[in-house]
């Protein structure tokens, strides 16, 4: 055990005593026997993961303060194409491809194709020993990725008999159901021969559904986006914002008389005037859609894992060992039916053939009323198709043998090589094929007046004419002809092999030298691939290419422990820690890594460290080689509100753009935008083969009190950490916000390259309007994070009983990107996601066969981007405030004998995420708040017992 990395944690307060040994720490591959971390290293046992219920490992260190927002949660992947349901995890909100998980320290196959993002699906939370945490920059010890840190999950090395675990739950609202069962299995081979430990596990975790929530059950927007809008409060305040794609269908054309046709249907199926909202803007009367009765704020996911690992001596000095995981999720996404416009349909004119000639005839469409007279557009929501359900089955397979032994007293070894895959299979429903659709709204009358399409050929192939007009107008036989189910399957792969050399060669004055020789080959893979519909963009949606990619890479790495110094004044012992790392990939080169650490025990009691460390990530495959891929951001614009007599440099930009001049003519000299625009936005993201490998420099100093002279502190831990991660050549995304912005607001004129506005008005929207904003990675200009760790933890006799405490807070003091090389670096100090200050306080009592635990985390006031700030100048910046959160879970357990009841509530006092409703920076589709940093679901209750045997 590390003395060293245990004094840093609140987490690991009720510790047993050190046990002697050598032991590997997390960023560093030298065993040694006083291996005290010259970096900041916070660790998680078994006990917390027990005492926090969780079934996904990523619920609970979320909870820590060194971790950022998920890219992906189950609570903010529903609208995802492609990673529902996946758990990821980011250090430092770094992004998740610079935080490097590892399982025993060793790597782990990614879980979302071309990226290096490990799924924490795949991980049996009740098989691990410990989680270690280390932030900075770890690279000269793992390799590429480590820029931000390193999260080491250490599986269970001992275990002797049978452990059994079930558990029920559920929130207060009836739904987020969650059961669990878990058995763990280990026995040790006669005289120490080696030991077999193996795993099983199913998990299941219900759906929760914007419809049952209050907050959510309506389409909303921000009221601020209302362009008379001038007050700060809008902001925060909803409006309705439902979707103008019905399933009635909105319709547009002339009747006979040449008159303007506008115009939906009742229930009944009667022709009435289309009104979005009502005619009293309230609602009541509204012809219009409310995607929110589809919508998810948390997808369900089911979990099915196994796990094996063991060893086997083949003499006193050496012995074979090898791990084994496989793990198969279930996820299911649910989103409305899919909105159709005439324009999808016919992309040249946008409008729908009423008359045809068939025969030598010219014949009309007889499923077209009378008052709809030439061509004609529509939009409408294609209930009568299905919902979009997305159903994702992913596999995960590791497989690891290795060989480790004794050389000599003073020199070890360990060889060992794996291979990891990770397969999923996704199927989605609720699409329709444009090229079928099209010969179905194109029927005329046959010899008896019944309609059939008027293509022969597609008459052959089961065409069945539709009729969009009212209610489930288009009959089952015609939407089975339409529909064009998708499917998804991509396959990673990732081999490595390697070596590792640990000794002490010679014994310095101040005590031995510690040395560790390795090196590796990885060799990684990504493929993705669409059904062929699909990947034409053929069925009205994304569309979607297949990704392909692969990359090799050789590693060499040498570390070294020095003793300097030790029994000195006020030196204890003076130890550095020295790594350097030559890797050379195939699509980066040659990437240099470094570290530099110095541990100073000062007296028994006090402790400073320092590391500095250069660490390096080169570009995964998606970043490098991802095809075009259709997205639906939610931006504001900038061109908004401007008038056609406006002179200042924002006006002159916007007025230049394709159709803003004939959207302000159309709406007496102002710009305007409607909802149908800001909900048609779209654009491209795609990879970029020209990039660089990024280069991370990180810093750390910190001070470990354990005050042991204090009676009443004999068992306390306390540290203070400061700490420095910069990033060069940041590979990042300068965002789609940020890019308008710099076109428009007198910044880099070379984002306009990427913004494309509708030339002229359509049934898909205004002119004017947004169409396309793309996107695309680029080597930035640096990226920065800055501030402080505190953590204290506490272990003390109270009564009868035992008392733990434990305490960790961060307050950042910096944090900022900057998107190119020659502009202002964007803040995100105190942003969404990135608040100043948060912390997580653990307490826990245990007395005879009782024991009560809590868990207290704080989340710090934060404010809205401030690029979206700068679109709304006449507003205070205390109109942008989010307010702080405080979380507190609760676990209550009695034993009898072998048995272990525990009854937990989580989020105990049902604390309410923020609104952070639609149209803000932040907000999740669904569940109208960051959910990714707040709770969207509420207080939750579970109940389960432990059994021994």
């Amino acid at each position: 055990m590390c003395l060293g990395a245990y004094a840093s944690t609140p987490w690991a307060a009720d510790e047993a005593q050190p046990r002697l040994g050598r032991v590997e720490v997390t960023g560093s591959r030298i065993l040694a026997m006083t291996a005290e971390s010259a970096a900041p290293l916070q660790v998680l046992g078994a006990a917390d993961i027990a005492a926090a219920g969780v079934v996904n490992l990523q619920e609970l260190l979320l909870k820590s303060p060194l971790m950022g927002a998920p890219l992906i949660s189950r609570n903010n992947s529903n609208i995802s194409t492609s990673s529902a349901g996946i758990a990821t995890l980011d250090l430092r909100n770094l992004g998740v491809d610079r935080t490097l998980v590892l399982v025993n320290g060793r790597r782990h196959v990614a879980g979302m194709a071309g990226s290096s993002a490990v799924d924490l699906n795949t991980i049996p939370a009740d098989f691990i020993e410990r989680v270690e945490l280390l932030t900075g920059g770890a690279s000269a010890a793992y390799g590429s990725g480590a820029v931000a840190g390193v999260i080491n999950i250490i599986l269970k090395r001992e275990f002797e008999g049978l452990l059994l675990d079930a558990q029920l739950g559920q929130s207060q609202h009836g739904d987020d159901a969650k059961q669990k069962f878990s058995a763990s299995w280990g026995h040790k081979l006669a005289q120490g021969q080696g030991s077999l430990m193996l795993h099983g596990a199913l998990t299941r975790q219900g759906a929760v559904y914007s419809r049952d929530r209050a907050a959510t059950a309506k389409d909303q927007y921000s009221l601020v986006l209302d362009p008379g809008s001038s007050n700060p409060a809008d902001l925060f305040r909803p409006g309705p914002w439902p979707s103008s794609y019905a399933p009635q269908g909105q319709f547009f054309g002339v009747d006979a008389a040449g008159q303007a046709q506008d115009f939906s249907f009742d229930a009944q199926g009667r022709q009435i005037p289309w009104s979005l909202n009502g005619p009293k803007n309230d609602g009541v009367g509204a012809t219009s859609f409310n995607r929110a009765d589809y919508r998810a704020i948390a997808v369900p996911v089911d979990r099915y894992l196994l796990a094996a690992k063991g060893d086997l001596a083949l003499n006193t000095a050496h012995a074979l060992f090898f791990e084994a995981s496989w793990a198969r999720s279930q996820a299911q996404s649910h989103i409305e039916p899919f909105a159709l416009s005439s324009s999808d349909i016919y992309p040249a004119s946008g409008w729908v053939p009423t008359v045809f000639e068939h025969e030598g005839q010219v014949l009309r469409n007889p499923l077209v009323p009378q008052n709809l007279q030439g061509d004609y557009a529509f939009t409408r929501r294609l209930s009568d198709i299905g919902a979009r359900l997305v159903n994702a089955r992913r596999e995960g397979l590791r497989l690891l043998l290795g060989l480790r032994g004794e050389l000599s007293p003073a020199w070890s070894y360990e060889a060992y090589a794996a291979h990891g895959q990770t397969r999923e299979a996704q199927s989605s429903g609720g699409l329709i094929d444009v090229r079928k659709f099209r010969h179905a709204l194109e029927a005329v009358p046959d010899a008896s007046g019944r309609a059939i399409c008027r293509d022969a050929e597609a008459r052959t192939q089961g065409c069945v004419p539709l009729s969009l007009f009212g209610f489930n107008s288009i009959s089952p036989a015609a939407a089975a002809y339409v529909a064009a189910p998708g499917r998804m399957d991509t396959r990673l792969t990732q081999q490595f092999a390697g070596f590792n050399l640990n000794g002490e060669p010679w014994q310095l004055p101040a005590g031995p030298l510690a040395l560790a020789l390795g090196g590796e080959l990885r060799r990684e893979s990504s493929d993705m691939a669409f059904d062929a519909v699909s990947q034409a963009g053929l069925n009205a949606s994304n569309a979607l290419p297949n990704t392909r990619g692969s990359f090799g890479v050789r590693e060499l790495f040498a570390e070294a422990r020095l003793p300097l110094l030790k029994s000195l004044p006020a030196l204890q012992r003076l130890d550095a820690l020295l790594a350097y790392r030559l890797s050379d990939y195939s699509t980066a080169g040659l990437n240099h890594s470094w570290n530099l650490g110095l541990d100073w025990a000062i007296n028994p009691g006090l402790r400073a460290r320092f590391s500095r460390a250069q660490s390096s990530r080169a570009p995964n495959i998606g970043e490098l080689y991802q095809a075009r891929m259709q997205n639906f951001p939610t931006v504001q614009d900038p061109c908004e509100g401007v008038r056609a007599s406006d002179t200042t440099e924002l006006a002159q930009r916007c007025k230049a753009a394709a159709g803003v001049q004939a959207n302000m003519a159309a709406h007496g000299g102002v710009f305007s935008l409607t909802p149908l625009d800001l909900q048609s936005v779209s654009g491209y993201d795609s990879g970029n083969p020209l990039l660089q490998a990024e280069l991370g420099r990180s810093s750390t100093l910190g001070l470990v009190l354990t005050p042991k002279a204090l009676p009443w502190l004999r068992n306390a831990v306390f540290s203070a950490d400061f700490f420095d991660i910069q990033i060069a050549r940041a590979i990042n995304n300068p965002g789609r916000q940020y890019a308008l912005d710099q076109c428009y607001n007198g910044g880099s004129q070379a984002f306009c390259r990427f913004i494309s506005r509708r030339a002229e008005a359509s049934v898909a929207g205004s002119a004017g309007a947004l169409s396309l904003i793309d996107l695309q990675p680029v080597n930035s200009g640096g990226q920065r994070v800055q501030g402080l760790d505190f953590a204290a933890s506490l272990s003390e006799p109270l009564g009868a009983g035992r008392l733990s405490a434990g305490l960790s807070w961060t307050h950042l003091l910096r944090a900022w990107q900057q998107p190119t090389d020659t502009a202002e670096r964007d803040s995100s100090l105190g942003e969404l996601g990135n608040p100043v200050d948060k912390w997580t306080l653990n307490l826990g009592y245990a007395q005879g066969a009782w024991g009560l635990s809590g868990r207290a985390s704080y989340i710090g006031a934060s404010e809205l981007d401030d690029q979206f700030q700068r679109s709304l100048p006449a507003f205070p910046r205390w109109a942008f405030r989010v307010p702080a959160k405080l979380y507190v879970d609760l676990q209550a357990r009695h034993r009898w004998g072998r048995a272990e009841l525990y009854l937990g509530l989580d989020n105990a006092f049902a604390t309410q995420a923020p609104p952070v409703i639609a149209g803000l920076p932040g907000s999740v589709d669904g569940s109208e708040t960051a959910a990714g940093s707040y709770d969207p679901i509420g207080r939750r209750y579970y109940l389960g017992l432990r059994y021994s045997l």
